[in-house]
């Protein structure tokens, strides 16, 4: 073969290496048979709660972060692989993330997995798992309550919460003890002792207001090994505003019903050996005959002053044995002296109708006695005897 021959060979092969070269890589376009690689960043999932994490409050949010994809699924099972249900939401303090919440609490003592998984622009997967655990409480508390769920009462009733024990983390369990009422108030916690906590506004409740006691208290730490039990939900009812007061110097009992008077009856309070405690009483229960009995507060009843007498007529005004009650023993110094032993007496017919007129949570007041003020001493509610800023500083949250 000559030289320009060879040459004119050369040319064709090499043209022909061109075309083939051109339809492997395909067009600029993108048109070719053959696809550029991805280019799509992996999905990135975060998870709240720390593989391994133990003793957590079974009411811990899950809460998920994706980046650079989209969350597709998430299942939470237990040990055995029993699927919990629940339900994922955007998170309400943070747009970014969502939360996985049961449809039912989760327990104590119970180890739970949670798989997350997420999908990038081009639907590649990337899956989050960790497991935890929640605490074993070793002690679960459920504390009473009072007013009862469903009752009226008056406008002094504060909100009473009773603990088994002292409560030792008084802030988490206050911050959980939520209030909501239809006439919107002042009201605050105060902690009147280590194991009981009062709610009441600055003043008197508004009448005919509508409460209700929200005590989140399932998965709270109240401290030192014990835990919530579960929530409670109380409602009640402020009635009619019933303030009677009570004068000791004049020796008057004086009865309003909202802001009409209503009464004015001669009374007779307690002597100046039994005088009758000063401060706003609430009033706790009623009965149409009861026996009082000196002994009752450390006096026996063959002691000089002690007694045993049967009573008609018995509104209760606090626990240290004051009611207003009948005595028809004093009625000639009903009006003009004080001779009880500490009670607020009335004629039969007069105390039969304050009988029937009050209902707990109404308010007596008692003024101008030569008695101390009522405190703690006097049993369970003294509440409305303390000053407002006092009242205040007895919240675990002030």
């Amino acid at each position: 073969m000559g030289s320009r021959q060879v040459r004119a060979a050369a040319a064709v092969l090499v043209a022909a290496v061109l075309v083939l070269l051109v339809g492997c890589q395909g067009s600029a376009d993108g048109s070719g048979e053959s696809a550029a690689p991805s280019s799509a960043a992996p999905a990135e999932v975060s998870l709240s709660v720390a593989d391994g994490a133990t003793d957590l409050s079974p009411t811990t949010p899950v809460q998920l972060t994706v980046a650079a994809g989209e969350l597709d699924r998430v299942a939470v099972t237990t040990a055995d692989g029993t699927a919990v249900p629940g339900t994922v939401e955007p998170a309400a303090d943070d747009p970014a993330a969502q939360v996985w919440t049961p449809a039912e609490p989760l327990a104590y003592g119970t180890s739970y997995t949670v798989t997350a998984t997420a999908t990038n622009a081009d639907d590649a997967e990337t899956t989050a798992t960790s497991t935890f655990t929640t605490v074993t409480p070793a002690t679960l508390s459920t504390p009473g309550i009072g007013p009862l769920d469903g009752t009226t009462v008056g406008v002094g009733m504060p909100i009473r919460v009773f603990f088994d024990d002292p409560v030792a983390d008084k802030a988490a369990v206050e911050s959980h003890l939520l209030v909501d009422s239809s006439t919107p108030t002042d009201g605050v916690w105060n902690w009147v002792r280590d194991d009981e906590v009062h709610f009441r506004p600055s003043t008197y409740w508004p009448a005919n207001t509508d409460v209700t006691l929200h005590a989140d208290l399932y998965g709270v730490d109240f401290g030192e090994g014990v835990w919530g039990e579960k929530d409670r939900t109380i409602s009640f009812s402020i009635g009619e505003r019933h303030v009677s007061v009570a004068d000791a110097g004049a020796h008057t009992l004086t009865v309003y019903d909202g802001d009409q008077l209503v009464q004015t009856f001669p009374m007779s309070a307690g002597s100046s050996e039994n005088p009758t405690r000063n401060g706003a009483h609430v009033v706790l229960e009623k009965f149409a005959d009861i026996t009082m009995d000196s002994s009752t507060f450390g006096l026996a009843v063959d002691a000089p002053g002690g007694y045993r007498t049967d009573v008609e007529y018995a509104t209760r005004i606090s626990n240290n044995g004051e009611f207003v009650h009948a005595a028809p023993w004093s009625v000639a110094d009903q009006g003009s002296a004080n001779v009880s032993h500490g009670c607020i007496n009335l004629s039969t017919d007069r105390a039969k109708w304050f009988y029937d007129f009050s209902q707990p949570g109404d308010v007596v007041e008692v003024v101008n006695s030569i008695g101390p003020i009522l405190s703690r001493t006097d049993g369970d509610i003294y509440d409305w005897a303390v000053t407002w800023e006092n009242w205040k500083a007895g919240s675990a949250l002030s």
